[in-house]
């Protein structure tokens, strides 16, 4: 069986449950354009950066300091994805 036949037969039964089963489907995640994208991705490396010296430099405070960037980025990140 090549993996074409593969493909379509996993398309098959992916397309029969989604039939079945609605619940199975979601909505595609929505994207940034890509200058936004990279430019977040590129401010959060520098950021990530600068918090693993913090850690370093400062022990206990520094790693507060990183839980808590981390806690807001993610409560950031809820919020996003709920909005769209």
């Amino acid at each position: 069986m090549s993996t074409e036949d593969k493909r379509r037969e996993f398309d098959d039964i992916v397309a029969r449950l989604t039939t079945d089963y609605p619940t199975l489907t979601r909505q595609p995640w929505p994207r940034w354009p890509r200058p936004v994208l990279i430019a977040v991705l590129a401010v959060a490396g520098v950021v990530w950066g600068l918090l693993s010296v913090a850690m370093v430099a400062w022990g206990l405070r520094g790693f507060a300091l990183t839980c808590a960037v981390v806690t807001v980025a993610a409560f950031a990140a809820v919020l996003d994805a709920r909005k769209r």
